[in-house]
């Protein structure tokens, strides 16, 4: 459950209703047999700039639907287009590194000086 804050401009929740929109559609796409399974939008999630610009693209959708999900290519800075976050990595691990969080901190013995 999404639960916005007052503070939240009216254009950021349409943009995130839009990507919920767009992921259902890729879902859609996936139930349909339009992509794989295990190979689609959703699964490989998030597409870092390193891959959509590598040479060699071997995915059944396009670069396109990769670098831009919801189907909007952002515009000039102060055109009113949409920003863009590149990640700087893909998932490592893939859920398992969502779901079983690694403490790189000093164990708490180094903090009782």
């Amino acid at each position: 459950m999404v639960e916005p804050t007052e503070s939240e401009p009216k254009e950021e929740l349409d943009r995130f209703c839009d990507a919920m929109i767009a992921i259902r559609g890729e879902m859609d796409a996936v139930a349909a047999g339009t992509w794989p399974a295990e190979d689609n939008p959703l699964h490989n999630a998030p597409h870092p700039a390193s891959r959509i610009v590598a040479e060699e693209w071997t995915h059944p959708y396009s670069r396109n639907v990769a670098a831009y999900p919801a189907g909007i290519r952002p515009g000039p800075v102060g055109s009113g287009g949409r920003d863009k976050y590149w990640p700087a990595v893909a998932r490592i691990d893939q859920a398992y590194g969502d779901r079983n969080l690694v403490c790189t901190c000093p164990p708490a013995a180094a903090y009782e000086e």
